[in-house]
């Protein structure tokens, strides 16, 4: 993305800030979530420590300043290497953090302070404004492109040369090296081989050996933006096996969930639409054991599908669906454009079927 596209993304989400400001009446928003850090720079990070939702910055606007809030150890990177134009600095001493408190204090004066993550008397961020965020611009979505084709492929190039001997944590490991490889931030990483694949829905790595099968999962971070993904791979032969009839059988869920996914819909409909596909599968259960997914973007679910979850779907949205039965799951990570669902996830080189009109990954096979 070029200085210039960038700068128009941050000018249009300061002016969607600016709006909100008008519309609530309140003197100031600060956004300290490394999610929101990174949506209002048009993709710059704040993340230090990896595993933290606030980051080393916050982003303070008004309706004539726009302010990255810091501090001495972290201001010159962030000027140089995250933050694009359109932000001034406020910088204070790392041992004195009030100081940045007393800045915004005074900025805000007696007016009202809206943020992500509210401090004393501040006030969570509007609805509204909370789902623009939801709906990508199209420099955004050229991020998107670009991160789920590289996630995809290291996925593949992990899987290709992972072998039965591993152990979970080498699986873990390769994922994440090729993640890293790509400047990509193995945000989470599951592992699972054959014993402990049926057994739990997130299996944390282990040093268990793989053995004849395993599964690998990727929530993979870069720009804030996060593809989210998942594939098996096989050192048996799988015909005469169950898994290549489970596995139809999940697709066809699958499937009925994706149909659903329309400008117009609500995310609770999608839910309902796998409720009714699992209970087809004579796998009714099947939804109460794990999570569907949702809407994916500046978090790997910003908002998980329920059976009341009244979200309006719009073109722009992502999406990370992941139905699931007892040792087997199917996810990718989908754009809702004027077509429909595009697959940001998709890697050729992956061995796939066609369902419904749509690629769907099969198992790999090493044997």
């Amino acid at each position: 993305m070029s200085a210039a596209e960038r700068a128009a993304e941050v000018a249009a989400k300061l002016a969607l800030l600016r709006g909100c400001l008008e519309t609530t009446g309140a003197a100031a928003i600060c956004l300290r979530g490394v999610d929101w850090f990174a949506w209002a720079t048009a993709g710059g990070s704040s993340a230090v420590l990896h595993t933290a939702e606030a980051g080393v910055a916050e982003v303070l606007v008004t309706r004539d300043e726009a302010v990255i809030l810091t501090d001495e150890i972290e201001a010159a990177r962030l000027r140089e290497e995250e933050v694009p134009a359109g932000f001034t600095f406020h910088v204070t001493p790392w041992a004195q953090v009030e100081l940045r408190t007393r800045y915004l204090l005074g900025v805000a004066g007696d007016g009202l302070v809206l943020s992500d993550r509210p401090h004393g008397s501040e006030q969570p961020l509007p609805t509204a404004l909370r789902q623009r965020r939801l709906v990508l611009m199209e420099s955004e979505q050229a991020r998107y492109r670009v991160l789920g084709r590289e996630a995809a492929e290291a996925m593949t190039d992990t899987l290709a040369a992972a072998r039965p001997e591993w152990t979970e944590y080498d699986l873990a490991a390769a994922g994440a090296a090729a993640l890293w490889r790509r400047g990509i931030h193995p945000a989470l990483v599951l592992a699972a081989g054959a014993r402990r694949l049926p057994a739990y829905r997130h299996p944390t790595p282990s040093h268990e050996p793989i053995g004849e099968r395993a599964m690998l999962v990727f929530c993979a971070r870069r720009h804030g933006l996060y593809a989210n993904l998942t594939r098996f791979v096989s050192f048996a032969n799988l015909s005469g096996n169950a898994a290549p009839q489970e596995q139809q059988a999940l697709m066809e869920v699958e499937a009925t969930g994706l149909a659903t996914v329309v400008p117009g819909k609500s995310l609770s409909a999608v839910y309902h639409a796998f409720a009714a596909a699992y209970k087809h599968a004579d796998r009714q259960g099947a939804i109460d054991e794990h999570h569907q997914g949702g809407i994916t973007g500046y978090l790997a679910r910003e908002i998980v599908a329920t059976a009341s979850t009244a979200t309006e779907l719009e073109a722009g949205m992502a999406f990370a669906f992941n139905p699931s039965f007892a040792g087997l799951k199917i996810e990718d990570t989908f754009l809702l454009g004027p077509q429909g669902l595009d697959n940001l996830t998709l890697d050729p080189r992956w061995p796939a079927v066609t369902v419904h009109g749509r690629q769907r990954p099969l198992w790999l096979e090493k044997t």
